[in-house]
């Protein structure tokens, strides 16, 4: 299974400071069935703890994934900043997740060349090549 997020979901995680181990180990608990929501249609939210900090003050993340497929995280926001997403909002994303859960390995290659996406590799594996 590969990780990937959306460019706007990208500038948030930089913006916040979200590690890509604390996403990719968010990735990993939703494909093991361990997450906080299971919106429908292959949207789930989950919790990602915020640095030097716990989950429940963290953040929430949107990703829609399906089993045995990739995962893309989509949308993500302060516990502080807002409850929860809206009605609205949960129908539109889950128009985009029957799009990005249906793209094939050739399409995400398009998307991820053109920078729509972006794959998450875990920083602890860069640090440690760089030593």
């Amino acid at each position: 299974m590969s990780v990937y997020q959306t460019k706007v979901f990208a500038r948030f995680a930089r913006k916040d400071k979200l590690a890509a181990k604390a996403l990719l180990q968010a990735a990993a608990d939703v494909a093991a069935g361990n997450f906080d929501a299971d919106l429908g249609g292959g949207v789930f939210k989950q919790r990602v703890a915020r640095a030097g900090s716990g989950k429940s003050g963290g953040f929430r993340t949107i990703l829609f994934f399906r089993g045995g497929r990739d995962l893309f995280f989509v949308h993500g926001f302060a516990k502080n900043e807002r409850a929860n997403i809206s009605a609205k909002e949960l129908a539109a994303l889950k128009r985009l997740a029957i799009e990005l859960l249906g793209y094939s390995a050739a399409q995400i290659a398009t998307a991820t060349k053109a920078g729509e996406l972006i794959e998450l590799v875990n920083d602890d594996d860069d640090e440690e090549d760089q030593k």
